[in-house]
């Protein structure tokens, strides 16, 4: 085994490797951009050496500089992570020059698979089902347009080295073959310096499901079962999960068999995944290999008990895989989501700032499941423009898919994020849903069910009474402690109990007796009485509750006037007036939006790549206007209304806020 390796990555996926290797005795080095200075993974590792600037061109994305560090620190190996220079056979053919150990896949494999294009003859001539499309090289969007209408509507146009969802569009329609194929063209050589391009046709309806694969250098391969991962949002995953409530064990068995049959077919010696469409008849096609770790790999060790950072060392140092077929089993149930600093109320657009907050629900045991949590970044660390924009993974393990689904709405109560936006609200709304819990799943989920983009979650009845509850027991407690007095010897004078509590615009009278630790309220118009126990106190910004006879944890936060909480994917502003104050709410106008309809403002903090329009121009409905790019996403923004440019004021190459007006017309 290797003494010492080299972490060719950052964030969440080195302080990953970093836990393995520390608990193999392995130490570790790992490399870092202006912008990781401070980070979680320079603090973890034993070593770290400074390569460059914040863009990943001057720094993870340059060879020289790694290899160079490598030498400085006597590391025996390279582990890449996941993106930058992990399916890069260039990188892995020049350690093997260099004598480095490259800890994955040999260089003709990742050639081979890690080429869309390349991987799909190779999927063809091992017995791989594949999906019909245009596997040669497309030269501008004329030619683009030309195969799409050949292959027929809708078509996926994908950067052949492209991942995590880069680089990649649907068309349904000659215009968007045009547009998406600029796009990803664009994308493809911003994210991966290589802008070749493929065009497939687009299965509809899918699941998209991928088999993990193992294989060591002396021949052996092995799958380790699937993982679903049809909840996608922008090609890119959201949820992943291990098994799929989808697959009978004979579908299971005969992707595996093709999987092994593909990583055999270009001598596989690494973790990878075998990524397939399936349709709702249980046919299966290949849609591309990944030769590197993924990101969603915690499901599979949690269902397999098999760690796959130290399986690819061991192999990577020359060992025989110790695990075979017939020891793979499935030991319950696993579920991912990626917590990402972006604002889902507004279209899931990029948010960038520093973490204020950062609380991560404890791991290890939590109601019948277990929680584990990855990440790479905590409180006060910041969110930057030039990487991806992952908070952590929570991943959470039952004995079934319900339970790992409960387990993971509890954790998800417990998440706290303050400074920037995160998508956690949208990811509670998802679990909730009677859809989603069925396990009736595409990869068209988000679309179908959020056609018109997330606008927060409906508060049930009973949310709205633990609201209501919550609300007035922190109100109480605030009025009792403000009327107290240090030192007063006198008993502190009853609170009143006729209370109104308002959600939103909707006012709910109740009766409240309160005492420190507990309140019973009573609704004045339906006479429900409800019960609320905690130990919250003022300036704890999470607040658990046993309510009736379930536990709730909610978030709680003052604002100008009573409290803004959020439990999961609901958020209301709520107040505590006595009955007189609140008749006066009841009166006051609902303040009106301004009128922006003569702005173009940025939806994001990023850079401005292009701006399309001068002053005096006459711009029509849907035109582009400018692009911002923010995470390696490019952000096309069109004019909303027809009307002629009065001002420009954001010019190419120049950093913007959100809201920040770009484009204004008369």
């Amino acid at each position: 085994m290797f003494s010492k390796i080299l972490i060719a990555n950052r964030g969440e996926i080195a302080c990953r490797v970093i836990k393995t290797a520390r608990r193999m005795g392995v130490k570790t080095v790992v490399v870092y951009s202006d912008a990781d200075a401070s980070s979680m993974a320079v603090d973890m590792a034993d070593e770290a050496i400074h390569i460059g600037g914040s863009p990943a061109a001057q720094s993870y994305l340059a060879q020289d500089k790694i290899v160079d560090a490598v030498r400085k620190s006597g590391a025996e190996a390279v582990h890449p992570g996941f993106g930058f220079l992990s399916e890069n056979a260039g990188f892995a053919k020049r350690l093997q020059d260099e004598k480095i150990v490259f800890i994955g896949p040999n260089p003709h494999a990742i050639e081979a698979m890690g080429d869309k294009i390349t991987s799909k003859k190779f999927a063809a001539e091992a017995g791989v089902n594949t999906v019909p499309g245009h596997m040669g090289l497309i030269n501008d969007s004329k030619e683009a347009v030309k195969i799409a209408d050949s292959i027929g509507y809708p078509v996926m146009i994908k950067a052949s080295a492209g991942g995590g969802g880069k680089g990649l569009r649907i068309a349904f329609n000659a215009a968007e073959a045009k547009e998406g194929f600029d796009g990803a063209r664009a994308e493809a050589i911003a994210s991966f310096g290589d802008d070749r391009i493929f065009i497939e046709k687009f299965v509809d309806q899918p699941r998209h499901i991928e088999i993990q694969v193992l294989g060591d250098k002396h021949g052996n391969i092995i799958y380790l079962n699937e993982r679903e991962c049809s909840i996608q949002r922008r090609n890119q995953k959201v949820f992943e999960e291990a098994p799929s409530p989808f697959l009978t064990p004979e579908t299971r068995k005969a992707m595996g068999e093709q999987a092994v049959a593909l990583a055999r077919a270009v001598q596989y010696d690494s973790a990878g995944t075998v990524e397939f469409i399936v349709d709702g008849a249980r046919n299966f096609y290949f849609l591309e290999m990944n030769t590197r770790l993924q990101v969603e790999h915690p499901v599979t060790e949690l269902i397999t008990g098999c760690d796959l950072v130290e399986q690819m060392l061991r192999v990577a140092a020359g060992e025989k895989l110790a695990i075979k077929q017939k020891d793979v089993g499935i030991k319950g149930w696993a579920l991912e989501s990626r917590i990402y600093a972006e604002d889902p109320y507004r279209g899931f657009l990029p948010s960038i700032g520093r973490l204020k907050r950062m609380r991560f629900p404890e791991e290890g045991e939590l109601g019948e499941g277990t929680v584990r949590i990855d990440t790479g970044v905590r409180e006060g660390d910041e969110i930057s423009m030039f990487y991806d924009p992952m908070i952590a993974k929570l991943i959470t393990h039952g004995k079934d898919r319900a339970t790992a689904i409960a387990t993971h709405t509890k954790a998800l109560e417990r998440l706290e994020v303050q400074g920037i936006q995160d998508n956690s609200p949208f990811l509670a709304a998802v679990l909730d849903q009677k859809r989603f819990q069925s396990g009736k799943i595409t990869t068209g989920y988000i679309k179908e069910e959020f056609p018109d983009g997330f606008h927060g979650a409906p508060a049930s009845r009973e949310v709205e009474n633990l609201f209501v509850a919550a609300a007035a027991y922190a109100h109480a407690l605030n009025v009792g402690r403000a009327e107290s007095t240090s030192g007063r010897v006198e008993p502190m004078k009853p609170l009143r109990k006729d209370w109104v509590v308002i959600v939103g615009r909707k006012h709910i009278p109740i009766r409240l007796d309160f005492q420190l630790g507990k309140a019973a309220l009573t609704l004045a118009e339906s006479g429900e009485h409800l019960a609320l126990a905690t130990q919250w106190r003022p300036g704890v910004s999470l607040m658990e509750v046993t309510f009736g006879d379930q536990s709730f944890a909610l978030s709680i936060a003052n604002a100008q006037e009573g409290f803004v909480l959020r439990r999961l994917g609901v958020e209301a502003h709520v107040k505590v007036c006595a009955p007189a104050q609140a008749e006066m709410h009841a009166r006051l106008p609902e303040k009106q939006k301004p009128d922006t309809s003569k702005l173009i403002m940025s939806p994001m903090p990023g850079l401005v790549v292009s701006v399309a329009v001068a002053v005096g121009q006459e711009v029509k409905t849907g035109e582009a206007v400018c692009i911002v790019e923010a995470m390696k996403m490019q952000n096309i923004i069109r004019a909303e209304a027809d009307g002629v440019v009065k001002a420009v004021n954001a010019a190419e190459g120049a950093s913007v806020a959100a809201d920040e007006v770009l484009v204004e017309f008369v």
